[in-house]
């Protein structure tokens, strides 16, 4: 069992303007009562949609490594990305691929993990954090406190 201590939430999101086009991500890292930790807006270049949404998982991941987190709740709108993540569906994608192994690489080396698919409503603040990298074209990262 994993402490409420050792567990991150991370709401993760990815937009591009055009398949591919201009793109950015938005992450959301907060602790297990809910206080956030960590914001990060970040525009990455030229990308379809999945590409960034993988980024944008692959980002949070990365960071949250920095908590030492056993744990990891994982919260997007994007559904593709989930049903891949837990096997329900196959990468096809020549361009995916990569991205994906690498987000299950990360993902391995957390003790438990959960990834969930929530509506974009519930998904606001990564959204607006994306949306913010993509109209400034910068990459900008919040810190919060600890």
């Amino acid at each position: 069992m994993v402490s409420p201590e050792n567990r991150l939430i991370i709401y993760v999101d990815g937009a591009s303007r055009g398949n591919p086009g201009p793109a950015a991500i938005g992450i959301v890292i907060q602790g297990h009562e809910g206080s956030t930790r960590m914001e990060i807006s970040h525009y990455i270049g030229e990308a379809t949609n999945n590409q960034a949404e993988y980024r944008a998982l692959i980002t949070g991941l990365e960071e949250v490594a920095r908590f030492a987190a056993d744990h990891v709740d994982i919260k997007t709108d994007s559904k593709l990305m989930v049903e891949q993540i837990q096997g329900n569906y196959r990468v096809r994608n020549a361009k995916l691929k990569p991205l994906f192994e690498k987000a299950t690489r990360l993902l391995s080396t957390y003790k438990t993990y959960t990834i969930s698919h929530i509506p974009r409503h519930q998904n606001a603040h990564a959204d607006s954090l994306a949306n913010r990298a993509l109209d400034n074209r910068h990459a900008v990262q919040f810190m919060a406190r600890k």
